[in-house]
């Protein structure tokens, strides 16, 4: 999920949500929502081009700490054609606007345009003129209108007012100040642009947002950050600190949280199922029932997504459920290709071989053997990770770097201690997740 808004609450609401489960992970966002930047053109693609943007460092600040990451040299955005008043072309330098920020572990980007807009719970500002209200309910919408203009609540000129949905139910001291509050932000922003029309438009001069034409313009740090940002993974141990959090309200059933990150089917099942009883808090999570329903099931494809300290997911691969257990045991196999050798093991991969995952929901850890042909052992890789989710499409957590082998001679052994390290000391990893690893990884080394 992300969390956006004043750099000063930021950070207490950062420590609120990861104190969810030591498996909620947190990542400063360099492209918060209205942010402006400049970058550079690199690809044009057949509906907007890939820009890079000069972001500077990541940091989000707060009373309850700070969360500052590896500074984002090389975060991209795509800036749609019909979201920029000039042709855009590789090589390019622009100034621009970030509408829609973007999940580190996601391949999509930040979506950017070049015209300012400000937004606002009851109001935003955007280029043009007059004012429009954005509800469903026309009637609503027209007596809306009406107040407004009796009101004379007109955006300045060169802008036009966007009322939200929550603005039909707000008094006129709320509009007012909305309103006020959405002017002040957007003459900051204007001013911080150096854009020499109300609008921020490009006018070709290179002041404005658009395609900027003389490069000494160009900052190497967002040139006005009204937000900032925030991404949080939550996990399976997390999600059950969330369900305790929600059910000191409301009714909630075990595995509330974990269920509804499954699909949309399963949301609504839960929903369901929470209106027509009272839950036992105390309950096991009924992973079987929830396979059941929605899967996976034995022959269903299941890919392995692999999810890294630092924000990324990478997907393993996708293989094939053979197996599927009331203990929330899903084994899944891989035919492998031929060519390079196993991590680690150190033993060649040969086309035929047979990798087979035992991913259990909830554990810290999960093996994979790989077999030769004829079924003989090639080795064993036990991955140390958060607690695992088998979900309907994928299994997913993260790797948190250290692994546990054993050998086709029996030969246990353990890797990659430095690499934990090295993520605890750039801020990835705490601590406390850090000796959760350690420990799982020492009874697996005595258990082998």
């Amino acid at each position: 999920m992300a969390a956006h808004g004043a750099a000063g609450a930021l950070g207490t609401v950062r420590d609120l949500l990861t104190d969810a489960g030591r498996d909620a992970l947190a990542w400063p966002d360099p492209t918060p929502p209205e942010t402006v930047l400049d970058g550079e053109v690199t690809e044009t693609l057949g509906g907007g081009a890939v820009v890079d943007l000069r972001v500077g460092g990541g940091r989000v600040g707060g009373e309850g700490g700070d969360v500052t990451g590896t500074p984002a040299a090389a975060v991209e955005g795509y800036l749609p054609y019909g979201a920029v008043d000039a042709r855009v072309e590789t090589g390019d330098a622009v100034r621009v606007q970030v509408r829609e920020s973007a999940a580190p572990w996601t391949d999509r980007r930040p979506e950017l345009a070049g015209e300012l807009r400000v937004g606002g719970d009851l109001v935003a500002l955007e280029p043009g003129s007059g004012t429009r209200v954005d509800a469903r309910d026309d009637e609503a919408a027209r007596e809306l209108s009406g107040m407004l203009d009796l009101l004379d609540l007109e955006p300045p000129t060169g802008w036009r007012a966007v009322w939200q949905p929550a603005a039909v139910d707000a008094d006129t001291g709320a509009l007012t100040a909305g309103l006020d509050a959405a002017v002040e932000a957007a003459e900051g922003l204007r001013a911080a642009t150096g854009a020499d029309d109300e609008s921020g438009v490009d006018d070709g001069t290179g002041d404005g947002l658009g395609v900027v034409s003389d490069r000494s313009r160009l900052r190497d740090a967002p040139l006005a950050a009204p937000n900032a940002g925030v991404w949080v993974w939550f996990g399976r141990e997390s999600r059950s600190g969330l369900d305790d959090a929600r059910r000191t309200a409301t009714a909630t059933m075990p595995g509330h949280h974990r269920v509804k990150a499954g699909s949309a089917d399963a949301s609504a099942g839960v929903d369901l199922a929470e209106a027509l009883c009272d839950p036992a808090p105390d309950a096991e999570f009924p992973f079987a029932v929830v396979a059941d329903a929605f899967g996976p099931r034995e022959g269903d494809a299941l890919r392995i997504d692999h999810g890294k300290p630092d924000g990324r997911l990478i997907t393993l691969g996708e293989g094939t459920v053979t197996g599927v257990d009331a203990d929330g045991t899903v084994t899944v196999e891989r035919e492998m290709t031929g060519g390079g050798t196993y991590d680690g093991l150190g033993v060649d991969r040969e086309a035929g071989d047979v990798a087979e995952t035992s991913l259990k929901e909830g554990r810290w850890w999960y093996p994979t053997t790989y077999r030769g042909r004829d079924g003989t052992v090639r080795g064993t890789y036990l991955n140390v990770c958060t607690p695992v989710e088998v979900f309907p499409d994928a299994a997913r957590y993260v790797d948190l770097h250290v692994d546990v082998m054993k050998h086709p001679d029996g030969t246990v052994e353990r890797v990659d201690d430095e690499e934990l390290a090295d993520s605890v000391a750039a801020g990835h990893t705490p601590e406390a997740l850090a000796e959760k690893v350690r420990s799982v990884a020492s009874a697996l080394e005595n258990a082998l």
